[in-house]
Parts: C-alpha cells; structure tokens; sequence
C-alpha cells in the first residue's frame, strides 16, 4: 500500500503561483493531480509516468506543470497564472498502469489532499 502526503496548498491572487507536492512512500510507476470544487466532481488536472512524460487537462494547459523525482518518490504541481476557478481541494493520486488520466476510479492510491483557494 503507497501512501500519499500532499502539500503547499494555500491562498493566492489571481495570477498568483503556487507549487504544490507529494511525497510518495513508495515508487509507483503513474502519478497524478486531481481535484474537486465544492459541489462539483473531481477532475483529472495532470498526469505523469515514470519517464517524465505528462498529460495535462484543457484548462490548465500552459499554466500548470508536472514533475516528479523519482528518487525521492516525490510528485509536484507548478501553478502559475492561478485563476479564481481552480479554487479546489487537490489530491495526488497513484497507479501502477495507464499514466494519463482516463479512468478516474481505477487509482489505487489517493492522499488527503490539500487546499487551493484562488481570490480574484
């Protein structure tokens, strides 16, 4: 059982930046960002494998990016040009197959999350 720890959430501006991280307990070969608005359901923002390669959500494309050290097991989420509606809880998230982010369900790994709130 990987265990996932987020954290660097807190409040910005508008066209703030934020960079927020995970720290895995173990390797897992996918890793990713998602998150939920209050009354909305949570949405894949970006995702990565092992070997860098990411796959980032419409909305966030240009502003967001993915990274992960793998010899820290440690994922991260550079936010930059922060806008008021990516205001959301954002949880990290790990599975061993498919590293984009189809599938919702089927990751095996979730953190607690950790907030973003984005003031216009």
């Amino acid at each position: 059982q990987v265990q996932l720890q987020e954290s660097g959430g807190g409040s910005v501006q508008s066209g703030g930046s934020l960079k927020l991280s995970c720290a895995a307990s173990g390797d897992t070969r996918c890793m990713a960002w998602f998150r939920q608005a209050p009354g909305k359901e949570r949405e894949g923002v970006a995702a990565i494998a092992r070997d860098g390669r990411g796959e980032y959500v419409d909305s966030v494309k240009g502003r967001f990016t993915i990274s992960r050290d793998n010899a820290k097991n440690t994922l991260y989420l550079q936010m930059r040009s922060l806008k008021p509606e990516d205001t959301a809880m954002y949880y990290c998230a790990a599975r061993e197959f498919w590293c984009d982010l189809t599938g919702r369900d089927t990751w095996a790994h979730w953190g607690q999350g950790t907030q973003v709130t984005v003031s216009s």
